[in-house]
Order: C-alpha cells, then structure tokens, then sequence
C-alpha cells in the first residue's frame, strides 16, 4: 500500500465512520439495552440481583482491560483482522449463552468470550477512524458515536420483543447473529499507511513513549477523574427522582431526555470541534466543566422545570464532551501511535468507571440522600477539567497548534524505536 503523508480527511474514511457507527451500536448498544435481560435470569435461574448484575460487569471491565491487547494486534496486523476475529468472539459467546444452565455459564460466555471481542472491535475501530481524519475528525468522531445513543432507544423495546415472543435462550441466538454483523464492520476498515508510521517503531517502542510522555499521561488521569463521575446519572438518577416523589414512569421518561439532549450534543460537538480556530482539547475542558456544574447543581434542583433543565444540560454538555475526547489523544502523540495511545488510555479510565457507581451508592448509604453523591461526581469532572488546562498549547489561539504537538511527538521519539524494533 502506498503510503500517504497525511490522513485524507474523507473518501473512504467516511466508510469508516459509517463502520464505526454500526460497531459502536452492536458493542455499547447492546451492552446499554442488556437490562431487559436482567429480569428473566434472576427468574431462571433464581438468583439474586447483585449476582446477575456481575454479567454485564464483567464485560464491560473485559472489554475496556483488553483493549491495549486489541489495539497492540492491530498495530502488528491491521484493525481489519482483529475487528474481524473480535466480531466472531462477540458473536459466539451470545450464542453459548443461549445454551447457559447456571449463571457461571453467563459470566464465562456474555461476560469473558463477549467482552474479549468486544475489546478486539471498539478500540481498533476508533483509532483507524482518527488515522483517517484531520481537520474533520471531530466531526466524524460525533457522527460515528450517535450509533450508541440511538441503538440504545432501538434495541430495548426490540430485545423485549424477542423475550416475549422467543424467550431469553432464542432473543440470545439473535443477538448472537446481530453481533455476527461487526464482521462486516471489521471489512470496511481499509488499512491506511501514513508516512510517520515508520519512524514510530513497534508496540514496545509506543509503549515506551507512552510511559514517558507527560502530554499523554496527564491526559489519562483527566479522563479517569472524569470517567468517575461521568455516568452517574444514568445509575442513580431515576432513585434520586424518586427520593424527591416522582414517580418511575416519568423518571425514567427523564432519562430518555437526557439521552436524546446526549445524541444531539455528540453531533454539534462534533461538528464545532472542527470548526472553530482553538485546540480541540480548550473546547474538552469547556463541556467537561459544564457536566461537572450541572451534576453538583441535581442536588439543589427541587422543582420539575429545573430537573428538567438539568437534565437536558448534563445530556448534552456529557455527549459534547465524548467526540472530542477521542480527538484530543491523535494530536497529542501522533497518528501513529492512536492504536497503542487509545488502548492504555481504555485500560487506565475503565478504574474511575469501575470505582464511581459504588462509591456514589455508598456516598448514598452514608447520608441517607443523593446529594453528596451528585456533589462529588460533579468535582471529579471538574477536577478533569483542571488537569486538561495543562495540557501544552492550551492557551494557543490557533489550531495549527495541534501540529507543532505531533512534532513536537515525533521529535521526542527518535531515541526509542531502536529499542522497540529490536524487541519486535
């Protein structure tokens, strides 16, 4: 394959994105829309809650531990492959589901087989999405991530469907042959060979600069202080609600606001990331400070108009800040490293999601309400936001400031690849 010196910013990168879109919502769609399965196999198999809980939970701590072995695979053989064989792995543990009698059956098939090709599709498909886009990445990070959000209102009323009709065995056999569809995900993902790929080295040598790039390690603890808080209210909100009277149907309805105000957030970010003259990571810190001050300010909201409100900001100000997350990380250590940079950055954030729902619900124990809860999510999100001014360039007044960074990458790598390739 001829090498290209910079990404095209389009042709078949809009294939991708298309890929991406349908990848996203077979992986985290299906993950959101799960709960409809939780009844029927606390019934089955007459188990408790919390235990039945843990399926999912390990699934999504695979995929999120594994995505560096998802992402180094596809720095030695293409995202094509490892996507591919990723899809079979999701595809397959639905299947043996299907076939469980105990919930260890579940854990092992949904949690560990699913959630290892779920880590070998979600990583690989991103980062060859940013290996294709410059100035449009953001945009085109938007666009591809709207496939979480409107799969989420799909396939839950679409899951209920097939219990009632199939059973959970049979609604499991077809989600196995959904998932069977991120193959054909993985076969769009064209390799595409950028001129700076070579001086990059092996997945030892990224590794290496990784380890000891300030840019990039600050980054990682920005978005593991704001992954903790980030997805509280999609846990606790709909208790919360009902501490303050409301009734289940329309707190639930409230969360299906703040989905749709999430969808929208996702597209305008996207495109703004894009278009306006500042580094994309000044536009992060905005919408992360945002979420963080319209998560402390749930607790001090009593009245319906301004819930709603809130509800709506936090939607959207949370989606906002999700497409331009991921295109802060190419700009800070270069397309040739994306593969290698989002992997670790999805192994480290996973411990703020894994630690925020339980510490909140103990927050919850502890005072009787949900108002320290709220509080110090919303201060993890603004202590990100905090850590994200650091980043270089932060105060730079142009885009072109994003380039001198990936030079400024590509310089600080000349010592390491020796290393690297030779350990290669």
């Amino acid at each position: 394959m001829a090498r290209r010196a910079e990404p095209p910013d389009g042709g078949w990168g809009w294939m991708v994105v298309l890929a991406a879109f349908f990848q996203s919502a077979l992986v985290f769609g299906v993950l959101r829309s799960f709960g409809v399965f939780f009844v029927e196999f606390v019934a089955a198999f007459e188990e408790q809650a919390a235990r039945v809980s843990w399926i999912t939970s390990i699934g999504i701590a695979v995929q999120q531990f594994g995505s560096p072995v998802g992402s180094a695979l596809s720095t030695k053989f293409g995202p094509r492959p490892v996507v591919m064989a990723g899809a079979i792995l999701a595809s397959l543990g639905m299947l043996l589901a299907s076939f469980a009698t105990s919930l260890t059956h579940l854990y092992l098939s949904i949690g560990l087989l699913s959630g290892c090709g779920w880590a070998l599709t979600f990583t690989p498909t991103l980062a060859c999405l940013s290996r294709y886009f410059s100035r449009r990445r953001s945009l085109a990070m938007g666009l591809a991530l709207t496939g979480v959000g409107l799969s989420s209102f799909a396939f839950a009323p679409l899951f209920q469907w097939l219990l009632s009709h199939y059973g959970w065995r049979g609604a499991l056999l077809l989600v196995s042959a959904f998932s069977l569809h991120l193959v054909a995900c993985g076969a769009l993902l064209r390799p595409l060979s950028l001129t700076e790929d070579s001086a990059m080295g092996g997945p030892g040598a990224q590794l290496a600069f990784l380890l000891c790039h300030g840019p990039f390690l600050r980054y990682t603890v920005a978005l593991t202080l704001i992954n903790t808080g980030y997805f509280i209210p999609y846990v606790h909100l709909v208790a919360h609600l009902q501490d303050l009277g409301w009734d289940p149907l329309p707190a639930a309805f409230l969360l299906s606001v703040t989905a749709i105000s999430d969808l929208t957030g996702r597209v305008v970010s996207g495109w703004l990331g894009d278009a306006v003259p500042w580094p994309v990571a000044r536009l992060l810190t905005l919408w992360t400070a945002l979420t963080g001050v319209s998560l402390a300010l749930f607790p001090v909201a009593q009245a319906p108009t301004a819930l709603v409100t809130l509800a709506v900001a936090y939607g959207f100000t949370s989606g906002a800040l999700t497409p331009v997350a991921f295109s802060v990380l190419p700009d800070l250590v270069g397309n040739g490293r994306i593969y290698c940079g989002l992997g670790l950055v999805q192994m480290v954030e996973s411990i703020g999601g894994l630690l925020g729902a339980p510490l909140s619900g103990y927050l919850r124990d502890v005072t009787g309400n949900y108002t320290a809860s709220f509080v110090v999510a919303g201060a993890f999100l603004l202590a990100g936001s905090g850590v994200l001014i650091t980043l270089p360039h932060f105060c730079s007044s142009s885009t072109s400031k994003s380039q001198d960074l990936v030079i400024e990458a590509l310089d600080t790598k000349i010592p390491l690849p020796k290393e690297g390739l030779g350990e290669d």
